[in-house]
């Protein structure tokens, strides 16, 4: 047996010639070498309920396995490696940076916490492989969709950054349904030097049109802010978009910054619901509740700048974004899923100790099983969490 050193460094030297669908195939061979008897490379559905397997030499004992009910989906869920009883299995979280892509599932007659370390290092290396493949393969794409997606579902995923990003001081995470038809929302956050962007915008309709509008519109606000611009130059940059380019779609918007090393929190909101606070495992009632601007699309920003609120965030507060397809998502009965159910299932489950790309995985399951998995709107939450000098994420 090679050591192990030099086997992961075959692996990215061997990676670089090797299509997509043939990187699982890699990995194995890699764990081989490694002392491990197989390995299989799982990877989520694009709705976050099961982990999918990705072709390999040796047929997975399952293609397909559920992320709330096995042992697998626990490694997912909690980003954790996981043991089997026998001792023979682990399953490793592959994560890129911190956003979760499946688990790596790996076998020995011997897992000792030597080899096990070098699992988890195997599972780290093929989560970057993975996504680098994945930018120009459509192994990951294909793997991850359970049904065809539509005209506009296609353009506004092409446009979203992954789901999670962080870093030591700040961790953002984001989901949207219906996932395969998405219309009128996006979500946007990016890391600058000291800086958490946050973008989430609603276009009016939930067809091609809208799709085409939010993806402007995100891309204006992009644009706008590489150039250096500030939060009162992308409302007026996205506003005059609208305006030539799509005339009868208006959108809200809720754009903002934190500032990662004091926690200043700015933003400006376009007739959008107002973003939530909380604080020690509570909402702070209207803490960020500001009267709103006018929604974009009339070009009333282009000579009127919008107002730019600012607050001053404690070590720990959590920043709640969401669309109105969120709080206005109705019940067979009639009943609203509503402001305070939102924040009490993110605050439950992150007392819990689950990771916030959990707590918000759990959410959207809460939202679509209230509305018995019919949405009738797009739903888009963005949690936003400052934790500077703590060991996360």
């Amino acid at each position: 047996m090679e050591s192990r050193e030099k086997a992961l460094s075959n692996l990215v030297a061997d990676s670089h010639t090797v299509a997509g669908r043939e990187l699982a195939g890699l990995v194995f061979r890699t764990g081989r070498r490694m002392g491990l008897d197989g390995t299989c490379m799982y990877v989520t559905d694009l709705q976050q309920g099961s982990l999918v397997a990705l072709p390999q030499p040796v047929a997975a004992e399952a293609r397909m396995l559920d992320i709330d009910s096995t042992l697998a989906g626990l490694a997912y869920r909690t980003e954790r490696t996981q043991h089997s009883r026998d001792g023979g299995t682990v399953w490793v979280p592959m994560i890129d940076g911190i956003e979760r892509l499946g688990v790596l599932k790996a076998t020995a007659p011997d897992l000792d916490e030597d080899l096990i370390g070098w699992c988890e290092a195997l599972a780290g290396v093929a989560a970057l492989l993975l996504v680098s493949k994945s930018s120009h393969n459509d192994l990951l794409i294909e793997a991850e969709r359970r049904r065809k997606m539509t005209v506009q579902g296609e353009l506004v995923w092409s446009f979203l950054p992954p789901r999670t990003i962080g870093t030591a001081r700040v961790t953002s995470s984001a989901v949207l349904e219906p996932a395969y038809d998405i219309g009128g929302d996006v979500f946007d956050h990016s890391l600058t030097q000291d800086a958490l962007h946050l973008t989430l915008l609603d276009a009016m309709g939930h067809d091609l049109a809208s799709g085409g509008a939010s993806a402007a519109g995100l891309a204006a606000c992009r644009a706008t802010r590489r150039s250096g611009g500030t939060l009162a130059d992308i409302i007026p940059a996205i506003d005059t978009i609208l305006d030539e380019w799509f005339t009868d779609r208006l959108m809200t918007a809720v754009i903002a910054n934190l500032n990662v090393l004091d926690g200043t929190f700015t933003w400006v909101n376009c007739a959008h619901p107002p973003p939530l606070l909380i604080r020690d495992g509570q909402v702070l009632p209207r803490m960020l509740e500001r009267e709103p601007d006018l929604p974009l699309g009339w070009a009333f920003h282009t000579s009127s700048p919008p107002t730019v609120h600012r607050t001053r965030l404690q070590p720990g507060d959590r920043v709640l974004l969401y669309s109105d397809g969120v709080t206005e998502a109705r019940s067979t009965q009639g009943d609203l899923f509503g402001e305070e159910r939102l924040a009490d299932t993110v605050i439950r489950a992150m007392a819990a100790g689950d990771p916030a790309p959990e707590a918000l995985r759990r959410l959207l399951q809460d939202l679509m099983n209230h509305q018995d998995h019919r949405l009738r709107d797009d739903a888009t939450i963005v949690l936003a969490e400052w934790h500077p000098g703590s060991d996360r994420p």
